[in-house]
């Protein structure tokens, strides 16, 4: 488990690294009348990003965390079949928000992955599956005025912006 920590946290980081030169490509400061930048949040994000992965890196290099000097295989069969699962529900949020969009695919993904996934209540899972989107529609597309992708479901938002 050691190795795989400190492998991902790598790849991670300079992953991140990567990102943070691409956003740098378009403005990342805020822009008079329109807001952020369209490099701005990705460029924090990958900055958050590093810094977390550089963190891990370290804890897994000094054995800090219980992971880093554990001696277990790095996937059992347990392990498999959730990292199946995960990658699978990220390809159907990935593809559904091109199709239903953004404010159908992120509540059906969040329910779906906090109820069967993290086993928590429906009322927990419902209640995050509800109000994460309307969270997200004000702060972008109210308040920060960036449209996300709506898919097929566009027309039924006119009504926000008449």
């Amino acid at each position: 488990m050691r190795k795989a920590e400190l492998y991902v946290s790598l790849v991670l980081a300079l992953f991140s690294v990567y990102l943070m030169f691409k956003s740098a490509e378009l403005p990342i400061g805020w822009l008079p009348g329109e807001g952020p930048g369209g490099g701005a949040f990705p460029f924090w994000l990958s900055l958050v990003m590093f810094v977390s992965s550089a963190l891990i890196f370290i804890r897994a290099l000094f054995g800090a965390s219980a992971e880093s000097r554990s001696t277990e295989k790095f996937m059992d069969s347990e392990s498999k079949r959730l990292f199946m699962l995960v990658l699978l529900s990220l390809t159907a949020l990935i593809g559904g928000i091109h199709v239903v969009g953004f404010y159908i695919s992120i509540p059906l993904f969040m329910v779906f992955y906090i109820r069967f996934l993290g086993n928590h209540t429906w009322q927990i899972s419902l209640s995050i599956g509800i109000v994460s989107p309307l969270l997200i529609f004000s702060l972008f597309e109210k308040v920060l005025i960036k449209l996300l992708p709506k898919g097929f479901t566009e027309p039924l938002f006119y009504v926000f912006f008449s």
